[in-house]
C-alpha cells in the first residue's frame, strides 16, 4: 500500500493542481481534507472536483461552532486586534484547521500533511507551527517552496499542468483578488491593492456588505446580550454565538460596518496591503469593549489592554498551541467573570454609535459620578489627594528653582 498524505484542500486552482503533483513527485495516496469554518458556498462541488483530480478520498469537516466557541470568542474576550486594525479573521482559523488536519492524518495513518500556502505569506507559518506542536513526527510538504519540482508560477501554468494530467476543471486564467473567507471575515489582496497609492475598488471588491456611502440613510439600532464575556442573545433572542455572528454579518454588511484597509507587517518580515470585511466581528468587539468600560476596574482594564495586544501577536504569529497563549487566555478568562449585560448600538453608514449599556455588575455609580454632590464623594477630599499625588512634582520644581539661584 502507498503512503498517505493529507492535503489541506479548498477546491481552488492551487490545491487542485497539488493533487496530481503529489502523486507524481511523491507517489502518495492523496486524502483531501476541507475544513468548514463558515466559508459558505465555496464548499459546493468539492467532492466531485477532488475525485476528478485524482484524490483517493475527501473529508469535509464542519466545525464552525468549534471555531467560534474555542478560537474566536477567546480573541473577542481578550480584545485581540493586530496592529490596531486587523481582527485576526484568517489567523484565528489556522490553528483549528491544523488541529483537524492532524486528527485526519492520525485516523488515516498518513505520513505527511501538505498545504498550499505560499512562501511569502503568514499561513505557512501558522499551519506548520500548529502541526509541529500537535504532531512533530509528521512530514510537512509545502509545494510553493519546492523549487526543484514545483515549476508553476502562475494560474496559466497550473491550468496547463491540470490539462496535461487529464483534469479539465472550470477554472480560467483571469486574475482576481486573493481571498480567504470564514464565518468571521473575508480578506482581499491583489490587483489594485498591491499599490498602497491606489484606492480600493469597493464596487468590485466587497462581498459581505456595501461601502458606507451606499448604506441606508436611516440608522439601525440593535442590542447584544453578554454573559461572562460571551454573546448569548441578539435583539433579545437567545442564539448560539455562531448564529449571532452570522446575523450580525448580514446586519453590519448592509450598514457598511467593518471595512478595514491596512498595510500590515507579516510574520515573514514584509509589509502587505489588504482589505478586510468583518461586519459582525467589528460590532461584537465594539459591544464587548463598551460593556467592559462599565465593569472592569481601572487597573485591570489598563493591564488587559496590553494582554490583548500580546494575545493578538501570538495568534497572528501562529503560536496558538503554546503555554504563553494558554497563560494569556487564563488571565483574560479571569477578567470576564462579571462581563455580563446588554449593549445597544446604532449602526449608521460604517459607524457604531452608543445607545446605552447596562449591567448588574456596573462599577459606574451615578451618586459618585454626578456633578451633584452625593453622599459617597466629598469634593474637599480631592485637595489632600492632589497634594499627595503631585508631591513629587512639587519637590522637583522646588529643587530646580533652588539650583537656578
Amino acid at each position: 500500500m502507498k503512503d498517505k498524505v493529507i492535503l489541506a484542500y479548498s477546491g481552488g486552482l492551487d490545491t487542485t493542481a497539488i493533487i496530481p503533483w503529489l502523486k507524481e513527485n511523491y507517489d502518495y495516496e492523496v486524502v483531501c481534507c476541507c475544513i468548514d469554518v463558515g466559508q459558505g458556498n465555496e464548499l459546493d462541488g468539492l467532492e466531485e472536483r477532488a475525485k476528478l483530480s485524482g484524490a483517493a478520498k475527501l473529508y469535509i469537516e464542519h466545525i464552525t461552532d468549534e471555531f467560534v466557541d474555542e478560537y474566536v470568542l477567546p480573541c473577542v474576550k481578550a480584545g485581540a486586534v493586530y496592529e490596531n486594525k486587523y481582527l485576526l479573521g484568517t489567523s484565528m482559523a489556522r490553528p483549528v484547521i491544523a488541529k483537524k488536519l492532524v486528527e485526519i492524518a492520525r485516523k488515516e495513518g498518513a505520513v505527511a500533511i501538505c498545504h498550499g500556502a505560499t512562501g511569502k505569506g503568514n499561513d505557512q507559518v501558522r499551519f506548520e507551527l500548529g502541526i509541529k506542536a500537535l504532531a512533530p513526527d509528521l512530514k510537512i510538504i509545502a509545494p510553493w517552496r519546492c523549487n526543484d519540482t514545483w515549476k508553476m508560477q502562475s494560474r496559466e501554468d497550473e491550468i496547463e499542468y491540470c490539462h496535461a494530467h487529464g483534469i479539465d476543471l472550470p477554472f480560467d486564467a483571469s486574475h482576481s483578488y486573493s481571498r480567504d473567507r470564514n464565518l468571521w471575515h473575508i480578506s482581499h489582496e491583489g490587483l489594485e491593492l498591491e499599490d498602497p497609492a491606489n484606492a480600493p475598488n469597493y464596487d468590485h471588491l466587497l462581498v459581505l456588505g456595501v461601502s458606507p456611502e451606499k448604506a441606508p440613510e436611516e440608522g439601525e439600532i440593535i442590542s447584544l446580550t453578554f454573559e461572562e464575556g460571551a454573546p448569548v442573545a441578539l435583539n433579545g433572542k437567545k442564539m448560539k454565538a455562531s448564529e449571532i455572528i452570522a446575523e450580525l454579518n448580514t446586519i453590519g454588511g448592509r450598514n457598511g460596518i467593518g471595512i478595514v484597509d491596512i498595510v500590515e507587517n507579516r510574520v515573514v518580515g514584509m509589509k502587505s496591503r489588504g482589505v478586510y470585511e468583518t461586519p459582525g466581528g467589528t460590532i461584537l468587539m465594539e459591544a464587548h469593549t463598551q460593556l467592559e468600560e462599565l465593569i472592569l476596574d481601572r487597573d485591570t482594564l489598563a493591564y488587559k489592554k496590553g494582554i490583548g495586544d500580546k494575545f493578538a501577536d501570538v495568534v497572528y504569529e501562529g503560536k496558538w498551541f503554546t503555554p504563553l497563549r494558554e497563560a494569556l487566555q487564563a488571565f483574560v478568562e479571569s477578567t470576564q467573570t462579571y462581563v455580563t449585560g446588554e449593549v445597544k448600538v446604532k449602526l449608521y453608514k460604517g459607524n457604531i454609535i452608543k445607545q446605552g449599556t447596562t449591567s448588574p455588575y456596573s462599577l459606574y455609580n451615578e451618586s459618585i459620578a454626578s456633578f451633584t454632590t452625593g453622599d459617597l464623594y466629598d469634593h474637599h477630599d480631592a485637595e489632600g489627594f492632589i497634594n499627595l499625588f503631585g508631591l513629587s512634582l512639587k519637590v522637583r520644581a522646588m529643587m530646580e528653582a533652588n539650583t537656578k539661584k
